[in-house]
C-alpha cells in the first residue's frame, strides 16, 4: 500500500484493497445509498488508511448534481455585498449547497465571466448587483439553468429578481430633504447601467418635480469611493452648490462626508445634509452617523432562497420579480425637518 501514496489515490485503489467494486466505494461515501453497514465501515476505514478523498467533481459527472451555486458579486469593497455573501452562504449551506464565488471588477458587464461559470457545472446562478445580458439570460433558460438577480433587476423581466423598493426609497429621501428646508439638492449616481441607481434617482427626481422643487444637480461616483469624492468636489465647487447630497449608496455617501467635513470644514447636519442608501454597519458608527435608506437584507436573502428552491425543484417555474419595502433611518448627517 505504501507505493500507492506516490500518486493520487483513486476509488479503484480503495476498491481493490477492500475487495469490493468501485460502485460500492461510491455508495460508501454517498448519503442514503444502499450499502451494508459492515461494508460501508470497511470501505471507509481502508480509504482513511490510504488517504483517499472522494472527488465531488467526478461524482457530479455521474449524478449530474454538483451541489454548487454560482454567486457573482461586483467585488467586495462595499460591505453590503460582504453581508449578502455571508447570509447567502449560510442559508445555502443549510440546504446542502456550497457557494462558488466569482468576483467581478465593480459593476462591469457579466457576459464574459458567465461563459467561465458555465464550465464549472453550477446548478444555479445568483447575481448580486450585477447586470445580465438578455442573450445570456436566454442561453441559461435554454440550458435549464436557474438564474436569480439579487439587488438588481432585468429590464425585460425575463429573469427572476429580488430587490428592495429603490424607487420608493428615492422618493422618501426627496420628501425628507425638502421637509428639512433644503433648496438645492444633488444626486450622486452609481453606474448608468445599474437598475438600482436608476430607480433611486428616478424616484428622487419625480418626487422633487411633484412637489415643485428645483431640478436636482447631478454627478456620478460610479460606485467608487474615489470617484464619489471627486463628484462631491465638483458639485461643491459650483457657483450655487447643493445644500443636500443624496448618494446612491452608503460608501459614496461616506466619501461625500469625507469631502464636506474633512476638506471643506462643513458640519453635516447643520451646514449640509448627506444621505446614503443600504444601511451598512459602518453607517451607524458614531463618527459617521449617516442617514440612510435601510435595505431589508435578511428578507431579501430569504426571498431569494425561496425563489431559488422553486426554480431548482421545477424547471418550468416562471420568472418572478419581488420588490421589498425598506425604511429611512435618520441620523446626524442630516438636518432635522
Amino acid at each position: 500500500m505504501a507505493g500507492l501514496h506516490k500518486r493520487a489515490i483513486t476509488s479503484y485503489d480503495v476498491a481493490k484493497a477492500a475487495g469490493v467494486s468501485q460502485s460500492a466505494v461510491s455508495r460508501a461515501f454517498t448519503e442514503g445509498a444502499k450499502i451494508s453497514p459492515v461494508t460501508k465501515e470497511k470501505v471507509r476505514k481502508i480509504a482513511a488508511e490510504l488517504g483517499y478523498r472522494p472527488s465531488f467533481i467526478a461524482r457530479s459527472l455521474i449524478t449530474r448534481h454538483s451541489n454548487l451555486i454560482g454567486l457573482v458579486v461586483p467585488g467586495l469593497v462595499n460591505p453590503f455585498y460582504s453581508a449578502v455573501l455571508d447570509e447567502l452562504s449560510h442559508k445555502l449551506n443549510l440546504m446542502g449547497y456550497r457557494v462558488l464565488l466569482f468576483s467581478m471588477y465593480r459593476d462591469d458587464d457579466t457576459t464574459p465571466i458567465m461563459e467561465e461559470i458555465l464550465r464549472h457545472r453550477v446548478e444555479a446562478l445568483i447575481l448580486v448587483s450585477s447586470s445580465l445580458s438578455s442573450h445570456f439570460a436566454q442561453e441559461c433558460q435554454q440550458l435549464g439553468l436557474p438564474v436569480l438577480l439579487l439587488n438588481r433587476k432585468n429590464d425585460s423581466q425575463s429573469v427572476s429578481s429580488v430587490t428592495s423598493d429603490n424607487f420608493a426609497g428615492g422618493a422618501a429621501i426627496a420628501d425628507f430633504l425638502l421637509d428639512a428646508g433644503h433648496q438645492q439638492l444633488a444626486f450622486i449616481a452609481g453606474r448608468d447601467t445599474s437598475s438600482t441607481s436608476r430607480d433611486r434617482e428616478t424616484g428622487f427626481r419625480q418626487r422633487l418635480e411633484e412637489r415643485g422643487a428645483r431640478t436636482p444637480l447631478r454627478d456620478s461616483g460610479i460606485w467608487s469611493i474615489e470617484e464619489a469624492m471627486n463628484a462631491t468636489r465638483r458639485l461643491m465647487a459650483l457657483p450655487n452648490p447643493p445644500d443636500a447630497l443624496f448618494c446612491a449608496n452608503d460608501m459614496m455617501a461616506i466619501a461625500a462626508l469625507n469631502v464636506v467635513a474633512g476638506e471643506l470644514g462643513m458640519q453635516p447636519g447643520r451646514d449640509i445634509s448627506v444621505v446614503g442608501f443600504d444601511n451598512i454597519a459602518m453607517a451607524g458608527w458614531p463618527l459617521i452617523n449617516l442617514t440612510t435608506w435601510v435595505q431589508p437584507l435578511s428578507e431579501m436573502v430569504e426571498t431569494a432562497i425561496v425563489v431559488l428552491k422553486n426554480q431548482l425543484e421545477a424547471a418550468e417555474a416562471l420568472p418572478v420579480q419581488h420588490v421589498l419595502k425598506g425604511e429611512l433611518i435618520i441620523r446626524g448627517s442630516t438636518c432635522s425637518p
